[in-house]
C-alpha cells in the first residue's frame, strides 16, 4: 500500500505554541495509542507522520511481570521510534489493581509518567467514577505523574484536581465508539471552569472530532481506534494530526460570535444612493 506525503509538521508561525503536563514541554498535541495497527510497520509509519507528544502502551501487553526487562519485538518497536511511552493502567477493576499495575509499569517503562485507567464496567469501559480520585491520589503520593482517564463529569474532574492531577483526560464517548463529543455543553463547561490542562481521550472518530475540540480550548487529544483501524492508519495518523493543528489555531484565532441573522461582509455605509435603490 501506498500512501500520500501530507505535511509532517504544521506551517511556521511567529510565536511557539507548545503543550506543557507537569512541567514539562511537548511539541505536539497529539497522543498515539500503539494497539490494533495491521502491523508494526503501519504503526511506525503513523508515527513518523503524526509525530505525537507520547505514545501509549499497555504492561499487559508486554507480559511481564515485575523485575522483567522488555526485550520483546513490541518494546524495540517502542524504542525505535524515539517518542516518550506513556505507560497505562488498562484492564483494571480495582484500585490496587491499579497501583500493582503501575509500580510494575513504572520500573519496566523506566517513566513516572501514568495514564491512570480503572474500568468500572465492562460493556462501556466507563472509569469507575467512584473509586478513581482515591487510585489517582495514592499513585501521586507515590511519584506518578497522573493522567486520569474520566468522565466529562465536573465534580469528579475537580476532585482529581483537587488531589493532585496536573491534567486531566476527559472522555468525548465510549472507547472505540468512534461517535464524537456526545455531551458538548459537559464538556465546554469542563473547559470553562477548570483551569488545568485536558486532552480529550476516546470516542473520537474523525478529524472533524478532535478539530471541534481544540477549537473548545482543549489542550490535545489521545487516539487510538480512530486512527489503527482506518482504511489507511498513515494518512489518517496525518489528517489527526493537522486537525488538531488547526483546532488549535483556531481557538487561539478567536472564534467570531453567532449571529441569529445574516450580517453583511460589505457595508453599506457610504454607498452612492443609486445602489442602495
Amino acid at each position: 500500500m501506498t500512501h500520500a506525503t501530507p505535511p509532517t509538521s504544521p506551517p511556521p508561525c511567529d510565536t511557539p505554541d507548545t503543550m506543557v503536563l507537569y512541567g514539562q514541554t511537548f511539541a505536539s498535541r497529539l497522543l498515539l495509542g500503539t494497539s490494533r495497527y495491521p502491523s508494526p510497520a503501519v504503526l511506525q509509519a503513523a508515527v513518523a507522520l503524526a509525530q505525537p507528544a507520547m505514545l501509549t502502551a499497555s504492561l499487559r501487553r508486554q507480559n511481564l511481570s515485575a523485575g522483567q526487562t522488555p526485550d520483546n519485538a513490541f518494546w524495540q518497536l517502542l524504542t525505535a521510534l524515539k517518542v516518550p511511552v506513556l505507560p497505562n493502567t488498562a484492564g483494571c477493576h480495582s484500585t490496587q489493581e491499579v497501583i500493582t499495575t503501575a509500580h510494575m509499569a513504572r520500573e519496566v517503562f523506566g517513566t513516572p509518567w501514568l495514564k491512570l485507567e480503572l474500568i468500572g464496567d465492562d460493556y462501556t469501559l466507563q472509569p469507575d467514577t467512584l473509586n478513581l480520585v482515591v487510585a489517582a491520589s495514592r499513585l501521586i503520593k507515590d511519584g506518578f505523574k497522573v493522567l486520569p482517564y474520566c468522565t466529562e463529569d465536573l465534580v469528579l474532574c475537580q476532585r482529581l484536581v483537587d488531589v493532585g492531577c496536573q491534567a486531566i483526560m476527559p472522555w468525548a464517548a465510549p472507547i472505540g465508539t468512534g461517535k464524537g463529543p456526545l455531551n458538548p455543553y459537559a464538556l465546554r463547561t469542563l473547559r470553562e471552569r477548570l483551569n488545568v490542562p485536558m486532552l480529550v481521550d476516546a470516542g473520537l472518530g474523525l478529524p472533524s472530532h478532535a478539530c471541534q475540540v481544540m477549537e473548545w480550548g482543549f489542550d490535545g487529544v489521545l487516539l487510538n481506534t480512530a486512527v489503527a483501524l482506518a482504511l489507511d492508519p498513515v494518512r489518517m495518523a496525518g489528517a489527526f494530526a493537522q486537525a488538531v493543528y488547526a483546532g488549535r489555531a483556531a481557538f487561539l484565532g478567536g472564534v467570531m460570535p453567532a449571529h441569529d441573522s445574516a450580517q453583511p461582509s460589505t457595508p453599506v455605509l457610504g454607498t452612492p444612493f443609486w445602489h442602495q435603490a
